[in-house]
């Protein structure tokens, strides 16, 4: 799997761009603010469907135009694959494989695998139990569709129970059998999400715990730990002992979308206990199992995008790194830095064929 070539129309600060890349390592360097994080988002668009950085779709296209433009010509299983994905204000964003546009952007997730490590991954630490979650979602639904089909029922149907009960608030009455319908419907779908995150941390755990011995030379002991409600009781038990609190809270305030992942080190949360470095560690460990995982479940090395992240690494973590791309652990792998001297002295060092594009 791999990008030979980016068209970009109108995408954030591009008016129009087109770049052409190796197969091995690409390079976007230049000072902040210039572009080169804008090009991996719009890599990962494609991939994806939506932004890493902003959710907000709309706030993609450049400003004062009226729409954007990204498509990418891509290599899988030695067939040119071409993924286009556009947005005009006012519209549904429209997702493209080989002209043809998807019904559902989720016939996408998983077609063209990819990992991005970023400074912006901190959130995963920093922020609440939903960033967490969907990155758990995220990594499971590139390799299981039916997870995925469950998740968004799961979410449709949750959607309309939290609708009944701010209706039932509203009118001030409350109608038990009515909710139920929803609760059944919820109750299998929970327990299979459930069952396939407990078995996704379980195979997952030994290869970040890997990782992270691998850049840190055994410094510390980590755990990835899985926490649910449903490891002590099932949805049905759940919902009728929350039933007075959901009432009152007007939404459903127990099941699988309250579950966490907790990220310890040395039995202790990373996020209270670990430092800068340490949680750096952390994290590019926890991303680089995500590209073992991945190409275990797809047979295919992902796209791999390394964001700014020189700049947070120290001289053992940069070596680390190299070796792996040495071992030919990666496949196509993107960079970008405002160092371009830095850039270039760490892909020397690959014996890689690279390419760099130099931002002004």
């Amino acid at each position: 799997m791999f990008l030979k070539r980016i068209t970009l129309v109108n995408y954030k600060n591009f008016s129009e761009a087109q770049y052409e890349f190796e197969n091995t390592i690409n390079c976007f360097v230049g000072k902040n603010g210039i572009g080169k994080t804008n090009i991996l988002d719009a890599i990962y668009h494609l991939a994806y469907g939506k932004s890493y950085f902003n959710p907000q779709a709309v706030q993609n296209i450049k400003h004062d135009e009226e729409f954007f433009v990204i498509e990418g010509d891509f290599t899988k299983n030695d067939r040119s694959e071409l993924i286009a994905c556009s947005l005009k204000k006012g519209q549904k964003k429209i997702l493209k494989r080989n002209g043809k546009v998807y019904e559902k952007f989720s016939d996408h997730v998983g077609f063209i695998p990819l990992v991005i490590i970023s400074p912006a991954d901190r959130d995963l630490i920093t922020e609440g139990s939903e960033t967490r979650r969907k990155f758990m979602d995220s990594v499971i639904s590139q390799s299981d569709a039916s997870y995925l089909a469950d998740l968004i029922k799961y979410q449709k149907i949750l959607s309309q129970r939290n609708a009944l009960l701010k209706y039932f608030a509203s009118n001030r009455t409350f109608e038990k059998d009515t909710l139920a319908v929803y609760d059944e419907q919820l109750e299998p779908l929970a327990h299979s999400i459930f069952e396939k995150r407990k078995q996704f941390i379980t195979d997952f755990s030994p290869i970040f715990q890997l990782h992270h011995q691998t850049i840190t030379d055994g410094a510390e002991k980590v755990q990835l730990i899985y926490e649910s409600q449903l490891y002590d009781t099932s949805l049905s038990k759940l919902f009728e002992d929350t039933i007075q609190k959901d009432k009152l809270l007007q939404f459903t305030s127990s099941g699988i979308h309250k579950d966490d992942l907790s990220f310890e080190i040395e039995g202790h949360s990373i996020k209270k206990f670990g430092s800068q470095g340490q949680q750096k560690s952390y994290l590019i460990a926890l991303k680089l199992a995500q590209f073992d995982f991945l190409k275990k479940q797809s047979g295919e090395k992902p796209i791999l995008i390394f964001d700014d992240i020189f700049d947070k690494l120290d001289e053992l973590r940069v070596s680390k790194i190299v070796e792996m791309v040495n071992n030919d652990s990666f496949g196509q792998l993107f960079i970008s830095d405002t160092h371009p001297d830095r850039t270039e002295s760490i892909v020397k060092m690959t014996h890689q064929e690279y390419k760099i594009f130099r931002l002004k």
